[in-house]
């Protein structure tokens, strides 16, 4: 069911629900987000970290920047229906928080599969941090973003 008709809804409270339903899933995004983001915040405090190669300080760098615009991508909608929800702009918090979350999942999965990159190349060399950070990476696209596409399709 997805029109009001069907829910015996209005469209304020469909449009109601769909923020509310939107800001709820966020949550689950937003613990992931900033479990990663305080790892590799601390990470840098550590004596291994500053024997690590120049290019696995830079690794660690994409993954904080990456987690960074995760968390501000993810936690944009709930800061822009605190201010703007009492100005009835819910349908415009809705149409580009749903892009803003969707650009928050793309980096929170580069994030992570440029952690898992960076851990199994220190671990076992650049070969498997080539194949294990792809297979990671190919798993998130196609669990988050083609998965949804094909049951779209049915």
């Amino acid at each position: 069911m997805t029109s009001g008709e069907d829910t015996g809804e209005t469209p304020h409270q469909r449009l109601s629900r769909n923020v509310s339903d939107l800001l709820s899933e966020l949550r689950v995004a937003q613990a992931g987000v900033q479990i990663l983001f305080g790892f590799l915040l601390s990470v840098v405090f550590t004596s291994p970290f500053r024997e690590a190669s120049g290019f696995e300080k830079s690794m660690h760098l994409v993954a904080v920047v990456l987690a960074a615009l995760a968390t501000a991508l993810l936690a944009s909608p709930a800061a822009w229906h605190r201010i703007l929800f009492r100005e009835g702009r819910r349908d415009d918090i809705l149409r580009v928080g749903n892009k803003t979350v969707l650009a928050g999942l793309v980096c929170l999965a580069a994030a992570v599969s440029d952690v898992v990159a960076l851990i199994a190349k220190v671990v076992y060399g650049p070969v498997a941090m080539g194949v294990v950070g792809g297979l990671v990476a190919i798993a998130f696209c196609v669990l988050w973003f083609v998965v949804p596409a094909l049951i779209r399709r049915r």
